[in-house]
């Protein structure tokens, strides 16, 4: 049962991992990342108020609307320490060029970027730009960060529940077993977030980020047998590029 004192320690430890935020050093007893990765969409609600912060500033100083998105998407990860975007160009560059499940995770694990990778990173950043630089006030702004880092960020942990380790070793089997409170709780905070954009557009959104689910879900297991801390990073990132496109269509 969580207290207090345990939900404070797993979002210490969520803020430790998922971000690069200059934290004191604490140990939490009795907690591990697989009790605290729940803390994941809320972790999200962080980076999404400070990368708007970014933007609010920008505008006030009368940078323009593109400037003004370039500059929260850019903040947005320098908090994150690029951690998702870093899971997602692996994840191209393993699923284009290697040919066996073998090549393929052999190259997810080599720091070096390659075309596949470098191109999706660079399709993301202008995906997100974009869709960040179409919303019309710093007030949609801030709903569409909300929406995005959340509810993309809520998937993680059902991601790592419904699908099998990759591999024996990495920062995605150090994790363990996720409970089903952990899933859901994160799916809930994921849902209010939604509400964002209005009953609606939740429900447009929600069954946008299920049909990216099941498809990725499909290509992980085909590609590599599973996932890995680079596929739950990928999912993340294309998770938050759909939700942008629905904040720019729907709050614009």
């Amino acid at each position: 049962m969580s207290t207090p004192a345990t939900i404070f320690d797993d979002l210490r430890i969520g803020l430790v991992f998922f971000t690069r935020l200059p934290l004191p050093h604490f140990e939490a007893k009795d907690r591990s990342l697989a009790d605290a990765i729940w803390t994941a969409p809320l972790i999200g609600l962080v980076v999404a108020v400070i990368a708007w912060s970014a933007y609010a500033v920008a505008t006030l100083l009368g940078l323009a609307p593109s400037l003004a998105a370039a500059l929260a998407l850019t903040t947005g990860m320098l908090v994150s320490g690029c951690l998702h975007e870093d899971g997602l160009s692996d994840t191209a560059d393993g699923f284009g060029g290697g040919r066996t499940r073998e090549r393929k995770l052999e190259i997810m694990r080599d720091s070096r970027i390659g075309t596949y990778g470098a191109c999706a990173s660079a399709l993301s950043i202008l995906a997100r730009w974009s869709a960040i630089g179409e919303l019309a006030t710093p007030g949609h702004v801030l709903g569409g960060l909300v929406v995005a880092h959340v509810a993309a960020r809520a998937l993680i942990p059902m991601f790592m529940q419904m699908l099998p380790q990759a591999r024996l070793d990495g920062l995605s089997a150090g994790v363990g077993t996720l409970s089903d409170s952990v899933v859901l709780t994160a799916l809930a905070i994921g849902a209010l977030a939604l509400l964002l954009l209005g009953l609606k557009g939740a429900v447009v959104a929600a069954i946008c980020l299920a049909l990216l689910f099941v498809a990725f879900r499909k290509l992980c297991l085909v590609q590599i047998g599973g996932q890995s801390g680079d596929t739950i990073g990928a999912i993340q990132q294309l998770a938050e590029i759909i939700l942008l496109f629905a904040a720019s269509a729907i709050l614009a």
